[in-house]
């Protein structure tokens, strides 16, 4: 093994270029071949299955909430949970980090998550599926770091931002793979076989983390008492908040009093975080340089991308289900998607330099748009092949924006210092996490808006004096005649049957409305950024002194 660092750091000497950036990082020494392969095995596991488990609860969640003695409406707890979780560990992991190590960090978290598992494995109920998606939520935090470190080591130091932008794209893969895993399979037993994967991932990933570990890292105390204070009123915030976007558009939010409750709740949580903050000589979220337009920019269109990318888990599936399709006959659509995911990971770190970050964003925000604007034009013949264009164009775009983006905000973290760390990565985890479950909400609730529309514009033209209309009806009655021998029952089923075909062209006129909305949502982000774009050429010129 020489040439190579021990597995447990040994009396190897590191050099200064070897040295973490900051704490809590690894060391970077050279390492032979197989152990380079070795870590890029680990990343590409801890990179999928950080997201894994949790989609493949979200793809199936209408269908296990009865094995787990809960309404479909109580079932989409667990998405939203799972998010929550997500959002809100960051804001203790990079400190934990710092202090502990993350190989330490996210093996306990998985220790953790392991335990959940087995829980609901043996005792599947609505309580022990929340509780094993909020461990999924804190593990798969720890996860993503943890595979985009593995991939760090793997490139000498000029390519390491390479890593970063694999590991986010890999992060992506848990939805389409979770797609392709047959329902029979899951679904066995009550669900025993999907409980049963969930707890092998963590457990494989713990037995893959301590097989092939990193190599050590600088550990400095970090923590500070009001942390604990800030985190202990912002976490039930965003928990608040996540519930809210999970569940009201199924509860509906008028329908439900709670739900104001829990937003006003939030309120006074957030206000408090702040102050304790905004009044801290070292605090651990950089308010301040968060409401900067820099910033705020960045965090607008990373949230903006965020809510076009729920088309795909929302609109395409809902459009396909409600045409009668099942999750098994999505299989080569995701198939699809994830061939394209991959593409995007790979254009995405073939083309990575500072200056192109600006234009990977807007080609990725102009891919997402083509895909919606090609779906908007569904019709009730549209199946899973007339998607795999469109829907591998917005998978293709989704992995070429993940790591671009996070990568534009760590540069401009940077160049204020490392105590800003926290807060850039706070940020865009509250937009890909928080953005995930508004982007379903927004959708959903504005196609649940737009089918009533199309409903009642569609059957004010359905008057029973309109020969077509009574065609049509007599047609439907006509289909029946050899089960129902009484001509009145036949009429009515035939009415029956034509407005079941309005209710379907309702639904799919609706779809065709988001899939417009996201069109619209995604140009108008790739437009912002080529503005910017020309925006920053055009004032580089003119400090340079020449004209324009």
């Amino acid at each position: 093994m020489s040439g190579s660092l021990p597995p447990n750091g040994g009396n190897y000497e590191f050099s200064p270029q070897e040295r973490p950036f900051t704490p809590g990082s690894p060391y970077s020494p050279t390492h032979t071949a197989w152990r380079r392969t070795a870590y890029a095995g680990v990343a590409l596991l801890a990179g999928a299955g950080a997201t894994f488990p949790s989609a493949l609860t979200s793809v199936n969640v209408g269908s296990i909430s009865g094995s787990l003695g809960a309404y479909a409406a109580e079932a989409s707890w667990l998405p939203a949970i799972y998010f929550a979780a997500n959002a809100s560990a960051n804001l203790t992991l990079i400190k934990a980090r710092a202090q502990f190590g993350i190989p330490a960090v996210t093996q306990t978290f998985l220790i953790i998550f392991a335990a959940a598992a087995l829980l609901e494995l043996v005792h599947p109920t609505l309580v022990t599926a929340v509780l094993a998606r909020a461990c999924n939520g804190m593990a798969a935090a720890g996860l993503v770091t943890l595979a985009v470190y593995y991939l760090m080591q793997i490139f000498p130091p000029n390519l390491r931002p390479v890593g970063l932008v694999i590991g986010l794209g890999l992060s992506q893969l848990g939805t389409p793979l979770a797609r392709l895993v047959p329902v029979d399979l899951l679904g066995a037993d009550r669900w025993f076989g999907m409980h049963l994967l969930e707890l092998a991932i963590p457990l494989g990933l713990l037995a893959a983390t301590l097989a092939v570990p990193l190599p050590p890292s600088e550990r400095v105390r970090t923590f500070r008492g009001l942390d604990l204070v800030t985190i202990g009123f912002a976490v039930p915030a965003i928990f608040l908040v996540c519930s809210v976007l999970g569940l009201g558009r199924v509860v509906w939010w008028t329908d439900a009093p709670w739900l104001g409750w829990m937003l006003a709740a939030a309120v006074p949580l957030f206000t408090i975080a702040w102050l304790v903050e905004a009044n801290r000589t070292h605090p651990l979220i950089q308010f301040g340089w968060i409401g900067t337009r820099d910033i705020l920019r960045f965090g607008a269109v990373a949230l903006l991308v965020r809510l076009a990318l729920a088309e795909q888990t929302f609109g395409a599936v809902g459009l396909l289900t409600s045409g009668g399709l099942t999750n098994d006959q999505l299989r080569t659509l995701f198939a699809w998607v994830l061939a394209a995911m991959l593409a995007g990971i790979a254009a995405a770190a073939l083309t990575l330099s500072e200056r192109r970050l600006p234009w990977q964003l807007m080609v990725a925000a102009l891919f997402i748009a083509l895909g919606a604007w090609l779906d908007s034009g569904a019709n009730n013949l549209t199946r899973p092949p007339q998607l795999y264009l469109s829907q591998a164009l917005i998978g293709f775009g989704t992995t070429l924006f993940i790591g671009p983006a996070l990568l534009y905000g760590l540069i401009r973290m940077l160049k204020r210092g490392p105590d800003h760390l926290v807060s850039i990565v706070v940020l865009f985890g509250v937009t890909q996490n928080v953005g995930a479950l508004m982007g379903s909400a927004m959708l959903g609730s504005y196609q649940v808006v737009q089918e009533r529309v199309h409903a009642v514009a569609l059957s004010a033209d359905l008057v029973g004096a309109d020969p077509s209309v009574a065609t049509r009806i007599a047609a439907g009655a006509g289909a029946l005649a050899a089960t129902i021998a009484d001509p009145a029952q036949r009429a009515g089923h035939g009415a029956g049957l034509l407005g079941q075909s309005e209710t379907q062209q309702a639904t799919i006129l609706a779809y065709n409305d988001v899939f417009g909305l996201v069109a619209l949502m995604s140009l108008a982000a790739a437009v912002y950024i080529g503005g910017l774009i020309l925006f920053s050429a055009v004032r580089r010129k003119q400090a340079m002194g020449r004209p324009a």
